[in-house]
């Protein structure tokens, strides 16, 4: 049983699809053999990941439109559509020919473009996995010759209703498996105080460092806080923390550049609140983790899909936005208090999440696909 994922190679991309090769596993048990390979755009985190999950991982050439209209940028577009994406859709052909799957499983992202290409060339039957409500531009190409898509959200924009199954974003069960105990351990947590877990995704969101910076030494009054910054951002947010808040308050802060699985789960588990940008994968995790959320959706993401899904997620009281043009700093404040001091108003938001949350998509996903090379 051969198969070949493909995506975009961003955290929002792998993390789905590495709950599905776990539900892979799970569902075969041996029963039947799975030969998984990968193939996208040269990326180490990406490569890294997936290796340690037992996939082959190879690299093409891709490229992708810019949607800023600067010089350089439609410099690169030229560049990319003329050179980049022919030359990535050859070497898919070959690399795809040469594995020969019986199934290429798409994350979407302009890195899989050349390879779903090439297996509509060669008669290999593509499924597509969508994680926001509006998808992008390349999984709005790939979706006419898609077998099967897969969406997160009920109301997914663009795609045929006759081919969409909602079965909910993959989550690794295991980000459910963190304790309050081990928590306070991994971060050497004071306790004592409600916990607010600040997600930039897997990159880290400078914008919302900078938020976080300037409500320090106030949200360090009352709350203690789990700062994921990023990798690159973590050295140059402490040294402003330092900066901006008393050594003491510091105590109760606690920033990590990138947190890993384990790490990750500890930290959703302990969390009373939890703020983040509004990427699919995110909002699903935090679903997953049935805890009340402050989605901050990054305004230039691709088709604004952030925005839809914050207000898709928001709708069912799971969740409350605060959109950038219109964040302030008082009403950020005042609103983290509200939700705080309001038990009630956080049980609702956390049953809510839990209604949405649908586990087990990664698991439906797996059965479906399984079912579908062995019947």
């Amino acid at each position: 049983m051969k198969i070949l994922f493909t995506g975009g190679g961003t955290g929002g991309h792998v993390y789905p699809i590495v709950a599905i090769v776990r539900a892979l596993r799970e569902t075969a048990k041996g029963s039947y053999p799975l030969n998984l390979s990968y193939l996208g755009p040269k990326d180490n985190f990406c490569r890294v990941v997936l290796a340690h999950e037992g996939v082959r991982v190879k690299t093409i050439t891709a490229g992708k439109i810019r949607r800023y209209s600067d010089p350089f940028a439609i410099f690169q577009n030229i560049i990319d559509v003329a050179v980049k994406i022919p030359f990535g859709t050859i070497q898919s052909f070959f690399e795809v020919m040469f594995i020969g799957p019986d199934l290429v499983f798409s994350k979407g992202g302009y890195g899989s473009f050349p390879v779903a290409t090439a297996a509509r060339l060669l008669g290999i039957p593509v499924f597509l996995q969508e994680s926001d409500v509006a998808p992008g531009l390349t999984s709005r190409q790939i979706a006419p010759t898609a077998l099967e898509i897969f969406t997160s959200f009920p109301r997914t924009e663009f795609f045929a209703k006759k081919k969409m199954i909602n079965v909910g974003n993959p989550v690794r069960a295991q980000l459910m498996a963190g304790t309050k105990e081990s928590a306070a351990k991994t971060f050497s947590l004071k306790g004592g105080r409600p916990v607010l877990l600040i997600l930039g995704g897997s990159q880290g969101a400078q914008r919302i460092n900078d938020k976080i910076l300037d409500a320090l030494p106030q949200l360090l009054q009352d709350y203690e806080l789990i700062h994921q910054t990023g990798p690159q951002n973590i050295e140059q947010i402490k040294k402003e923390a330092r900066i901006s808040a008393k050594k003491e308050a510091l105590e109760y802060y606690h920033p990590v550049g990138f947190v890993d699985e384990k790490t990750l789960a500890d930290a959703y588990a302990v969390a009373d609140l939890i703020i983040s940008r509004a990427g699919g994968g995110s909002i699903f995790e935090i679903a997953a983790s049935k805890k009340p959320s402050i989605l901050i959706p990054l305004p230039e993401a691709a088709q604004n899909h952030q925005v839809k899904n914050a207000y898709a997620y928001a709708q069912t009281g799971a969740a409350i936005v605060f959109e950038e043009n219109n964040f302030t700093l008082h009403l950020f404040l005042e609103k983290i208090k509200d939700l705080l001091s309001s038990p009630q108003n956080l049980a609702a938001m956390a049953a809510a999440a839990g209604d949405f949350s649908r586990p087990k998509a990664a698991q439906i996903i797996a059965e479906y696909t399984v079912n579908y090379l062995t019947n």
